[in-house]
């Protein structure tokens, strides 16, 4: 791969317009314009419905990951004006807190977003990082195709938007801040490329290691995601008999230069480092089943629910849920990038040979990959062991999802689409009669992942009793409320009404449970427990989820009183309330109204307070005298 003009030959791929010839900038720039308005107006137009309403809108599909994002966005705030740790709260799960680094805690974009969560509230913060997201995914693997690998900007434009809006990252749209910030990949892959530069190493190294950080702080899993496919990449591309002599030259360079990015790196991510792997309530694994979050191989040639192919009933049910969409690329873009390839590798030369050699390795380790420890095809698994089956023992490995490895193929077919489509636009190389069939199927592979807009639906709106701060009349400096039901991924209500709380500045309040990933366990050795999303249940938050969620009302005993007086002593709870609408998880409506009959039976009769019911809940006394 060329890392600077002129490269060595047998390496070289096409660079991009000098900028020393005549002319040259302002055209340079005037693509790179239209390449960020496309992209931003995409984006746009895939989030409108948080756009129209943040306030009162979330995205259907994932209404928990919203919740938690937005709740990040409010701490972050906190973070800022308390000094609190970054990497570990005690605001969720009362009493024994979360680990943030254990998490995705965002926190870049948490402390950036400040002043905007401040002014206009975590909602709006939220949507203007998931935009920009999108929008800067696309922008940064265009820049880095443009730079990298082909002349034309109209070849590194399609390539660009296709991995900015593939189905796998409009897939995860649906509530991942981290997912979505896919441009970590094509940014830290431009470093990787710049360290064999000659003198350059110690500048190289810095900002690689910069990069780590920043990337680490984002998208952690994606980081280890896009370090191993440019491991791959680079094992393969050096063992390409062309290059061999090339790559021999470039090692002293490029392992200086990676020297100084582990130390840059080991720096900045000591302490985030440590908390993860061995802080407070950190966990060994991961929450999630991975022999269900795999790639079904069907999923592959087939498209994604939120396509324009769906719009023709041509899309598939079968990934794990609709936040795991990370392949449905469809049969027409599977065809096209084996044809490419092929048309492609006989028109190279050795070192064209030697990157598409490796490209093509890297797509295929990640294919499988993401198929998990077992094959999986229509639904139907099969007892044939995949090597994700041992990887899944080692670390890093083990809380991973595989099916997300699927994600990486969205570079690799970018690659390749962009390579092809410069061939058509500049005619560079006779395709002869292939030229109008190419240029059709590109057509046809293309418009039915065209993405359509997220889906949302109403929530709850702020209760009166949070947005003016009566919440403080109920709970002591350092005391703990909770709505009702309490919060988890599937009644996210009150973890992001807190969200909103401290974003506005002042005193804060602690609430049990939430939606996070954390041990099994409510014992002190999280790390050497399997992880588990939120807190270990107990009686009485099960007693109110189970009225919210199933409509279920139980005749209370006096062992429920009981079991209710010790779990709110465990919290530390000083006072919940129940506002007057409950906001469903994933297209579920919640019981409001058993929830009620519920609190009143244990608790008795609440104060009517600023839109919500309230009730005091006294230490060591029973929740309701009988």
């Amino acid at each position: 791969m060329s890392v600077a003009a002129p490269a060595p030959a047998a390496s070289a791929d096409p660079p991009s317009e000098p900028a020393s010839a005549p002319g040259t900038p302002p055209r340079v720039w005037r693509a790179h314009l239209i390449m960020a308005l496309v992209a931003l107006a995409l984006a746009g137009y895939v989030t409108n419905g948080l756009w129209s309403d943040p306030y009162t809108h979330v995205l259907s599909d994932n209404v928990g990951d919203q919740a938690f994002f937005e709740w990040l966005m409010g701490y972050g705030y906190y973070t800022v004006t308390h000094g609190a740790d970054p990497f570990f709260t005690d605001l969720l799960n009362a009493p024994l807190g979360v680990n943030l680094a254990a998490n995705t805690s965002i926190t870049v974009y948490t402390v950036l977003m400040t002043p905007l969560t401040h002014l206009a509230g975590p909602q709006v913060s939220f949507v203007t990082v998931l935009t920009l997201n999108l929008a800067g995914f696309a922008f940064a693997w265009y820049l880095f195709l443009r730079r990298w690998l082909v002349r034309n900007a109209g070849a590194a434009a399609v390539a660009g938007l296709f991995c900015g809006f593939a189905p796998g990252f409009i897939s995860h749209a649906n509530g991942h801040l981290n997912w979505t910030a896919g441009w970590v990949a094509p940014v830290v892959l431009w470093q990787v490329l710049k360290l064999r530069e000659p003198g350059r190493w110690l500048r190289n190294g810095i900002v690689l290691g910069l990069l780590l950080a920043m990337g680490f702080s984002i998208a952690a899993e994606g980081l280890f995601y896009t370090a191993l496919a440019s491991g791959v990449f680079l094992g393969v591309w050096s063992l390409g008999k062309a290059v061999r002599d090339e790559a021999r030259a470039a090692l002293p360079t490029v392992a200086r230069a990676l020297g100084v990015a582990a130390v840059v790196a080991g720096v900045l991510l000591g302490y985030p480092l440590y908390m993860h792997f061995a802080g407070p309530q950190t966990f060994s694994g991961t929450g999630f089943n991975q022999r269900f979050f795999v790639e079904d191989l069907a999923s592959y040639l087939s498209y994604p629910t939120r396509s324009v192919g769906a719009l023709f009933g041509l899309h598939s049910d079968l990934a794990p849920n609709r936040t795991e969409e990370t392949s449905f690329f469809g049969i027409p873009m599977l065809l096209l990038i084996v044809v490419s390839f092929v048309l492609l590798w006989r028109r190279a030369d050795p070192g064209r040979r030697a990157t598409l050699r490796a490209v093509g390795v890297v797509g295929l380790v990640f294919v499988v990959l993401s198929w998990g420890p077992r094959l999986l095809i229509n639904k139907h698994e099969y007892d044939i062991p995949m090597p994700y089956a041992v990887l899944a023992y080692f670390p890093l490995f083990d809380a991973a999802l595989p099916v997300r490895f699927a994600l990486v193929a969205v570079g690799v077919i970018g690659i390749l689409l962009a390579l092809i489509v410069d061939q058509l636009i500049s005619r560079r190389i006779p395709l002869g009669g292939l030229h109008a069939g190419l240029s059709a199927a590109v057509v046809v592979s293309l418009l039915p992942l065209i993405p359509l807009p997220l889906v949302t639906q109403h929530r709850a709106a702020e209760p009166a009793f949070i947005a003016n701060g009566t919440w403080k009349n109920y709970v002591p400096e350092g005391g703990t409320l909770s709505a009702l039901p309490m919060a988890m991924n599937v009644s996210a209500d009150g973890q992001r009404w807190q969200a909103y709380t401290m974003a506005r500045g002042g005193r804060q309040f602690r609430i049990p449970d939430g939606y996070f990933l954390g041990p099994q366990t409510t014992g002190e050795l999280g790390r050497k427990q399997i992880g588990r999303i939120g807190a270990p249940p107990l009686a009485t938050d099960w007693l109110f989820l189970r009225a919210a969620w199933y409509g279920y009302v139980t005749q209370l005993s006096n062992a429920d009183r009981a079991q209710a007086r010790s779990d709110f002593a465990y919290w530390g709870l000083d006072a919940v309330f129940l506002p007057p609408e409950i906001t469903g998880s994933d297209h579920q409506t919640l019981d409001r109204s058993a929830v009620e009959t519920t609190a009143r039976d244990l608790l008795g009769e609440p104060e009517q307070v600023d839109g919500v019911l309230v009730w005091r809940i006294r230490r060591g006394v029973d929740p309701v005298d009988r």
